[in-house]
């Protein structure tokens, strides 16, 4: 009389819920990306399709009584390769890929567990074991199995991506059908008084309900009585129709749409300097000072404009000190503009220094619309000019075809011009406290980004090969490329990942004992508060504040 929750998370954990109420968190063995996961009440267990390409079924008591890996004398490595020690059921190595699991029962037919592959489909006994499988000449979609009305035997949709559905009894192709659309999903249903109705979905959200064969109808139209046709009256009725239909497209109210003239623009203004007072709000970053910038915003309305609702949005840890704001009508050719600051929240560099402006509003004949556009944040936001470093512990090398140009004249706003050494060597010191050098080779058509800490890398990376662009297309050059030859590497990218990887793990296990540390000690309290519920009141005033006290330390 319960409803028992899973859910997988992207990382690998499946989550357990009695009712409203989590019962536990179990990591999967050697885990990598989600597969389709399924749950199978006769043998109480999920099934589920590893990046290893095989069928993995853990019983659900397994799952329930496993030993927190960190409880086992093992190396921090295995402890994060493994998770929570799990004991697999059984295993069935299928060598692709699968799109779905499922498992099934019939009253006509064994009960099995079903697996469509990228280029197979097969079918399973409880313990695993292949009961048939059948070879696909199409990339399918989706799946469905069904109750067949052969006994001993089992019927399967299954769609493929030429918009085609075939009905397989077992692994022999019984019929195929055209549909209008790819489906991604596939049900038969019972609708009412029909039977076996296909419900499809298709990847543009479309639903259609559809059965093969045709009914015999049993209605019959009646006998007309023939009777001579009145031409003239005909021509007077089309060119009554025909009245409408001009004045129905040229009302006023009725508005064509044209992407040259947009019933609304929404654009961006980014301040050339910073903010002379910083705005910056509840900033994390332990600078002395955290600068912003200021982005001013204007929507300008062609039409009259219902409730516009403009939305400014920008990388994390980036921030704006406002990113909502909801206005009254737009009359027609009125403007509206908003200023707002962004600044760097986080203690960490952004992915990007670009942030968007989207506006959604209704026209008056009340169709949705969205206007939006984009812009580009200064450099100096997260950094300022700071002194080159000559080692470092990472370097990346970027290849032009042109001959490289003075920072003097890409990066205007981090050199002295009456620095000549700054022509070709410049630094950048982070906000978030790390440091980064860009070298601009004398003899050859090449830039170097080196720094302590990889990550940095990218935006210095990113922010160089822009400006040349843009220096370059206004020189009307239009063959500048930039090239990277050297080895990508993949290794200190995997390592920082597993950094991230490891201090995500132990936050989640200090979250989880300090859950059940709370639950310990509110049980404790209410023991105790029973036990003294007939002495007076001054000692159990004292023992809840001396218990909330403890707890709070905890």
């Amino acid at each position: 009389g319960r409803d028992l929750i899973c859910i997988q998370s992207m990382d690998g954990m499946l989550m357990l819920f009695e009712q409203e109420s989590y019962a536990f968190g179990r990591f999967l063995p050697g885990f990598l990306l989600p597969g389709p996961l399924a749950y199978s009440s006769r043998t109480d267990s999920f099934i589920t399709v590893s990046s290893c390409q095989q069928v993995e079924s853990y019983k659900y008591q397994v799952l329930a009584f496993a030993t927190d890996a960190d409880e086992r004398q093992e190396t921090e490595q295995q402890k994060l390769s493994s998770g929570k020690r799990l004991v697999v059921d059984w295993v069935l190595n299928i060598g692709e890929q699968a799109l779905d699991v499922c498992v099934v029962s019939f009253d006509q037919a064994v009960a099995s567990v079903f697996v469509l592959g990228e280029r197979n489909f097969f079918c399973l006994k409880d313990n695993g074991q292949i009961r048939f499988m059948k070879k696909l000449d199409y990339s399918p979609s989706c799946f469905v199995p069904y109750g067949s009305v052969k006994e001993g035997t089992i019927n399967t949709l299954i769609g493929n991506h030429s918009k085609i559905l075939n009905v397989y009894q077992d692994v022999t192709l019984k019929w195929a059908t055209q549909l209008s659309h790819i489906p991604v999903a596939v049900k038969v249903a019972n609708l009412q008084d029909l039977k076996g109705v296909i419900v499809t979905l298709s990847d543009a959200g479309h639903l259609q309900c559809s059965y093969l064969g045709t009914d015999p109808s049993i209605f019959q139209a009646p006998k007309v009585e023939s009777r001579e046709i009145n031409y003239e009256e005909y021509d007077a009725e089309m060119k009554e129709l025909q009245k409408i239909i001009r004045e129905a497209t040229t009302m006023q109210d009725i508005l064509p749409y044209s992407e040259k003239h947009k019933d609304l623009t929404v654009t961006a203004e980014v301040s050339p300097d910073l903010d002379a007072e910083s705005q910056a709000i509840d900033s994390e970053v332990k600078a002395e000072a955290v600068p912003s910038v200021t982005v001013k915003i204007t929507m300008q309305s062609r039409v009259t404009v219902q409730k516009p609702n403009l939305t400014v949005s920008v990388q994390a840890p980036l921030a704006v000190t406002c990113d909502q704001f909801i206005f009254d009508d737009l009359e027609q050719d009125t403007s509206e503009s908003v200023v707002v600051s962004v600044f760097l929240k986080g203690n960490c560099s952004p992915p990007e220094l670009e942030g968007n402006c989207l506006v959604s509003y209704n026209i008056p004949t009340g169709i949705p619309r969205v206007a939006q556009c984009k812009f580009r944040l200064p450099l100096r936001l997260i950094c300022s000019p700071a002194q080159p470093s000559k080692a470092a512990s990472h370097k990346l090398t970027i290849d032009t075809n042109k001959p490289p140009i003075s920072f003097l004249t890409i990066f205007p706003d981090f050199v002295d011009p009456s620095d000549d050494d700054q022509a070709n060597v410049l630094g950048f010191q982070f906000l978030t406290g790390s440091k980064t050098t860009l070298l601009a080779s004398k003899t050859s058509q090449r830039y170097r980004i080196q720094s302590d800490h990889l990550e940095d890398l990218w935006l210095i990376t990113k922010e160089l090969t822009l400006r040349l662009e843009e220096h370059f297309r206004k020189q009307n050059c239009k063959d500048f490329a930039c090239s990277f030859s050297g080895s990508i590497p993949l290794q200190e990218y995997f390592e920082l990942i597993d950094q991230h990887f490891e201090l995500r793990l132990n936050a989640e296990r200090f979250e989880e004992l300090l859950a059940e540390r709370a639950v310990q000690f509110r049980a404790i309290e209410r023991r105790l508060l029973t036990r003294f519920k007939d002495k007076t009141p001054a000692p159990l005033q004292h023992l809840d504040t001396l218990l909330e006290g403890t707890f709070r330390e905890v």
